[in-house]
């Protein structure tokens, strides 16, 4: 089986499985790999409109592969024998910088709406990808904890750009210091998850929300996102640019001119993503 399996449904739904579930889903053997390159395909594939990300068996995912750290195996350190320490540092700064840009980058970025299916631990880079993603459904047997400080890391994919801007600094400043793992409700408590479902409803919950999203305005989704993503940095002038720009866009598409006649008649409109 591959590490990472990957359906795409009728409802325009992708569904990204993270599948090494002996190792709680660390991200060790082509899991990182593959799991790029469908976040690339799906990102540029029209027919779909809302992507989720879980993981099989008991964790979502647990973060880097320890045990490879410990033994040299690890491919997101770079190390390699037969290099310097200069060219092994560089190339594990390198590597490193490329899997975060291919993951969490695009889950946080991707011109649709992006999903986090919680369905156990989500620790360590498993947690930064989980908030990469613009919602979080947990399972109330779900588990999150940033972790680094456990193994002596400062953390990676991302978890020091999202997880502040959802709990704010000193709560993010305390998790990532403390190592400390949340229950699912105390994460949906201060705002790291979106949901918490009883963990049999998990997958049906999760799903349908994604099904509703992807029956969408795909392409307003796309500038809420960019909208969004640009307000974390920006100031109020240039925002209100940016939605003047992405407003008027969204005015030119087949999508509202439906939703606006469909508005006047009465009738729901039938996004197509055009």
């Amino acid at each position: 089986m591959p590490d990472v399996l990957f359906e795409k449904r009728p409802d325009g739904v992708a569904l990204i499985t993270l599948n090494r579930p002996d190792s709680l889903n660390a991200m060790g053997g082509q899991l990182m790999p593959l799991l790029a390159a469908h976040l690339a395909e799906c990102a540029s594939d029209e027919s779909v409109r809302c992507v989720v990300l879980t993981g099989a068996g008991r964790a979502f995912c647990a973060g880097g592969d320890v045990k490879g750290m410990a033994t040299g195996r690890d491919a997101l350190l770079g190390a390699d024998d037969e290099r310097s320490r200069a060219a092994n540092f560089a190339r594990g700064v390198e590597t490193l910088r490329d899997s975060q840009r291919r993951t969490s980058y695009v889950l946080h970025t991707m011109p649709k709406p992006t999903i986090a299916m919680v369905n156990g631990h989500a620790v360590g880079a498993g947690l930064s990808l989980a908030l990469a993603c613009d919602l979080r459904v947990a399972s109330d047997q779900a588990k999150l904890g940033t972790v680094f400080r456990n193994v002596g890391f400062s953390g990676d994919f991302g978890g020091s750009y999202f997880l502040p801007r959802l709990v704010g600094m000193e709560r993010a400043r305390q998790l990532y210091f403390t190592g400390e793992i949340l229950i699912a409700e105390e994460a949906l408590k201060i705002g790291m998850v979106s949901r918490v479902v009883p963990h049999d409803k998990l997958e049906e919950e999760t799903m349908a929300l994604a099904a509703q999203l992807a029956s969408g305005p795909t392409l307003a989704y796309a500038r809420m996102k960019e909208n969004l993503n640009r307000s974390a940095s920006s100031d109020l002038l240039t925002v209100l640019d940016q939605e003047a720009l992405n407003m008027r866009l969204s005015a030119t598409t087949n999508d509202h001119r439906d939703a606006a006649t469909a508005f006047v008649e009465k009738r729901s409109p039938t996004f197509a993503g055009e």
